[in-house]
């Protein structure tokens, strides 16, 4: 007979046993390793390739862009991003001709977080590879954008395929999506910690425990090899400067409403550009894959005259960290980056907003530091350095959407921790500017543009992610056809549009079809069949968040 001792050790193992299992699968840890890995030698291919790109093409490396670019003769400094333009439009040309990609244009981490939120979930791996050679080119040739958004696109693709590999569940393919999205932010920004919460705040929207130890462990693998072959490399050079005093504090805080208002411009700016580009194709018939080109166009004018706005910005932001540059150059800059970022955004020459967020809020915190000297001439107000590393986090964050691990990340790229009280004061301030005036992040924005709002929560996202097509029941395909005037649903339709349209019309259940001018019936959904995918749905997030 058992002893009670003995009784209770047993029961105590296999409870840990089920709540382990709860909280942990073995498959999922090793495949984010496997990500890490994948991943972090993604980004080092990425990163040699445009270094290489880069030199060729200006004689210097990303760092020195504006140095090298400098000595090239005018013309070749014009067809340089011209040329680039060319190459990035037959690349997406080819990719859309070939359905590797759904349109020309280059993708980023709207698409990953559309993939996390929508089901099934997909990032094509082919679409990916060729998404990141055609915004490998565009950096390489001194497109204005970032590094994030391929590389993220281009983890979210390897996870997708290992998820679909290895069969991993809805909620496992989630989580490796959020390892890939560490793993890349990670490498590329030298960043672990960052990556973590980039991934957890911005990608997947969730903190529970089960997703955290996966994706800090792909964060750590990808940085460890990165290092490996790259160096432990901070991009930028922070001069000694004096700690801040209490007073400093409040500034930043000012400091935050200035770089609100520069975010909300670029978001704003960017919005209409989009907007401008689309009605160039519909209305005024230019092919798609001429966008590039002409980025590339108005790209090679700016790098005649300020080439410290062409690629990632780094030799710039390091002069305007270390207050080399006076306050009417640092307007010219600010106002320069934001509209080549916006134009190269716009005509797909490139992705990727977070280098360009950088670069705007190193110049405005860096302007506001050399006008406080100007106001303030005999006060110890701390010196352009440290109000430069404060706005680079908040215009950063604000566009983003991620105060918290933006933060995080201007820690790690500087190194520096003096300026924390008065950073996170500036990023909560830019960030909330943007939300009430702008309405979203840069990130939501997308989404939203293709009708997928996030902002309401896990119950928001059920009811706008989830299709008709993927609740109703099919009907036969000789099926009779509807009369002209008849209640309808479409195929493509949310679910909650579906329950709100039910409940409007006080039916219980309505037919659906494929098109509005479509009579045929594809199938048809109740409010009882509704309501049960949705209450599923839910119950699954909620545990999927908690545990």
């Amino acid at each position: 007979m058992t002893s009670a001792p003995l009784e209770r050790i047993r029961l105590w193992l296999r409870h840990s046993a089920e709540r382990a299992e709860s909280v942990s699968n073995m498959k999922v840890w090793l495949l984010a390793a496997a990500v890490g890995v994948l991943v972090s030698y993604g980004v080092i291919l990425f990163t040699i390739a445009v270094e290489a790109l880069t030199t060729w093409a200006y004689g210097e490396g990303t760092s020195l862009l504006a140095q090298g670019a400098r000595g090239l003769e005018p013309w070749r400094a014009f067809l340089v991003p011209v040329v680039g333009g060319l190459i990035v439009g037959a690349i997406l040309w080819l990719a859309q001709r070939f359905h590797i990609l759904p349109d020309i244009r280059c993708q980023g981490v709207a698409e990953v977080i559309e993939a996390r939120a929508s089901p099934p979930g997909h990032v094509s791996l082919a679409g990916g590879a060729a998404n990141t050679i055609a915004a490998g080119v565009a950096l390489g040739f001194g497109a204005s954008a970032g590094r994030e958004g391929p590389l993220v696109l281009m983890g979210g693709s390897m996870a997708t395929f290992l998820a679909r590999r290895f069969k991993l569940s809805a909620k496992d393919a989630r989580t490796l999506l959020g390892c890939a999205a560490a793993a890349a932010v990670s490498a590329a920004f030298n960043a672990p910690i960052a990556g973590v919460l980039f991934a957890l705040e911005v990608v997947l929207s969730n903190y529970a425990l089960s997703i955290f130890g996966p994706v800090t462990l792909s964060s750590v693998v990808s940085l460890l090899i990165a290092q490996s072959q790259l160096g432990d490399v901070h991009r930028f050079d922070i001069p000694a400067y004096a700690s801040a005093a209490p007073y400093d504090i409040p500034l930043g805080a000012v400091l935050g409403l200035i770089c609100g208002a520069v975010a909300w411009s670029f978001l704003q700016t960017a919005a209409k550009g989009r907007k401008m580009s689309r009605q160039l194709i519909a209305k005024r018939r230019v092919p798609a894959f001429l966008l590039p080109v002409i980025a590339g166009v108005g790209m090679g004018v700016i790098g005649i005259f300020l080439p410290e706005v062409l690629g990632f910005g780094y030799e710039a932001t390091s002069q305007a960290l270390n207050g080399n540059y006076s306050l009417s150059l640092l307007t010219i800059l600010l106002v320069a980056k934001l509209f080549a970022t916006v134009l190269c955004l716009s005509c797909r020459f490139g992705t990727g907003v977070f280098s360009g967020g950088i670069y705007l809020g190193a110049i405005s915190g860096a302007a506001f530091g050399i006008a406080l000297s100007f106001i303030f001439p005999d006060s110890a107000v701390a010196n352009p350095t440290f109000f430069a590393m404060i706005g680079m986090g908040a215009v950063s964050g604000a566009i983003i959407g991620a105060p918290i691990s933006t933060t995080l990340i201007v820690f790690e790229i500087t190194g520096d921790y003096q300026m924390t009280a008065a950073l996170m004061i500036a990023v909560g301030i830019a960030s909330v500017m943007v939300q009430v005036f702008f309405g979203s992040s840069w990130f939501h924005y997308q989404l939203n543009q293709r009708g997928y709002d996030l902002s309401h929560g896990p119950q928001g996202v059920i009811l706008n992610t989830i299709r008709v097509r993927d609740v109703m029941r099919a009907m036969p395909p000789d099926a009779a056809p509807l009369e002209e005037d008849a209640p309808r649903l479409l195929a493509n339709q949310t679910l909650g549009e579906a329950l709100a349209q039910m409940t409007d019309l006080g039916l219980d259940g309505m037919p659906v079809v494929a098109d509005k001018d479509d009579a045929r019936i594809v199938g048809t959904l109740t409010q009882i069949r509704a309501l049960r995918t949705y209450n599923s749905a839910l119950v699954e997030s909620h545990i999927e968040h908690h545990r």
